[in-house]
């Protein structure tokens, strides 16, 4: 059965971006202004770039959710794909035995296949199976043999990644939108790269200082800041943290959310801000603006600052919050250095972190003057990285003027 032997591509960190990068690399695509494949910080600052988004969730039979927007999520994939002039090719199925046929096709023309997977369903992700919990991304398959049954993956780990026949089948066909969906694309068009550049810097620039696409203004951009700061600080707002996080397992579950946004999920740290910031240098050299290297210094600086607060929600002070952060980390870790091999000791990570969950419920280490003062420090942290970045997108507006 078909493998591409050749195949080496593994930088790809983010689902979109990081698959797209790792695909255009495998077939020879050249970025114009380096010579070198499309950067996944390319990729990234064209599809919308960084963004600051608040969310919380609550859902009944489940721990409340605190989930951090870190780059631009308003169709990604779609957006950067056009502006580059990319022309796609896909196939759609019902059928299983068509789906595996397409994807056998694909590989055999000696092109790797981008196929959407549920999160929830691949072993190296290490998550429960749950009727209401599901997430279809994007990732690499650049081999597929029925007989060892085993597909060969590249999926934000900097390794290959294995898993079964039988496995990619089931989360290939969790959700009916993305059901056996297979995407091969053609080179960018290199003179359409400023245009989409700019485009991406500006669609940035509107996400933090104007109202976004969808949903509340409070959500986005500069005004997530202050919005985030009013509800751990006054007890008394709507979906404040006293009300939706308050000291025990929610709190704990909030906290968990905030620094996997910032370090783990589909990045490795820094909220993204030293991706979005490499970008922004590669798009000084391509539209000739050297403000822009200015703006990407800025950009780390807030990096460092997220980094910092992402320490501050989990700290070692904190007993029972420092282990959880380690867990987490050793997780995103463990997928990085060992990929499928990792996966029973990934799954033993997972029990320790329900242990500890379980464990805030009566020994919640912090009383209520200590949690008060707590949030008040989160507070201190985001006002902080909202005035870096303040500064940071001004800058970044006057530039492209």
């Amino acid at each position: 059965m078909p493998i591409l032997e050749d195949y080496n591509q593994f930088n790809g960190r983010h689902w979109e971006t990081g698959t797209v990068a790792n695909f255009l690399a495998y077939t020879g695509v050249k970025a114009p202004h380096t010579g070198r494949p499309y950067s996944e910080a390319l990729l990234m600052g064209v599809s919308g770039g960084a963004v600051m988004g608040y969310f919380s969730f609550a859902y009944e039979g489940y721990d409340p959710i605190c989930r951090l927007l870190t780059r631009n999520t308003f169709d990604p994939l779609d957006t950067m794909l056009a502006r580059l002039g990319v022309v796609q090719h896909r196939r759609h199925t019902s059928s299983p035995t068509k789906a595996v046929a397409n994807l056998i096709d694909t590989l055999e023309s000696g092109e790797p296949a981008i196929v959407w997977a549920d999160h929830f369903s691949l072993p190296y992700s290490a998550m429960p199976y749950d009727e209401g919990m599901w997430g279809m991304y994007p990732i690499l398959v650049y081999g597929y043999d029925e007989t060892a049954d085993t597909v060969h993956i590249a999926d934000r780990a900097p390794i290959p990644l294995t898993i079964s026949t039988e496995v990619l089948h089931t989360a290939r066909a969790r959700v009916k939108k993305d059901k056996f969906r297979i995407l091969t694309l053609e080179p960018p068009m290199p003179d359409k790269l400023p245009s989409a550049v700019q485009a991406g810097i500006w669609d940035c620039i509107k996400l933090y200082t104007e109202k976004p696409p969808k949903g509340s203004k409070n959500n986005f951009g500069l005004a997530a800041y202050l919005h985030w700061i009013k509800l751990l600080t006054r007890p008394k707002t709507r979906l404040s943290w006293e009300k939706e996080f308050p000291a025990g397992r929610k709190m704990l579950a909030g906290l968990m959310g905030v620094f996997d946004s910032i370090n783990c999920f589909g990045n490795v740290g820094y909220a993204e801000r030293d991706v979005f910031a490499d970008f922004l240098e590669e798009a000084s050299q391509i539209l000739s603006k050297p403000a822009l290297d200015e703006v990407a210094a800025q950009f780390r600086q807030s990096g460092e600052a997220w980094d910092a607060f992402g320490t501050a929600v989990l700290p070692d002070e904190v007993p029972i919050l420092g282990r959880m952060r380690h867990i987490l980390l050793q997780q995103r870790d463990l997928l990085h250095s060992q990929g499928s091999a990792a996966v029973e000791q990934i799954a033993q990570l997972k029990q320790e972190e329900k242990a500890l969950l379980k464990q805030s419920e009566t020994e919640f280490p912090l009383n209520t003057q200590e949690v008060v003062a707590f949030r008040e420090n989160m507070a201190a942290h985001l006002e902080k990285i909202q005035a870096i970045e303040e500064t940071a997108v001004a800058n970044l507006k006057a530039a492209m003027v």
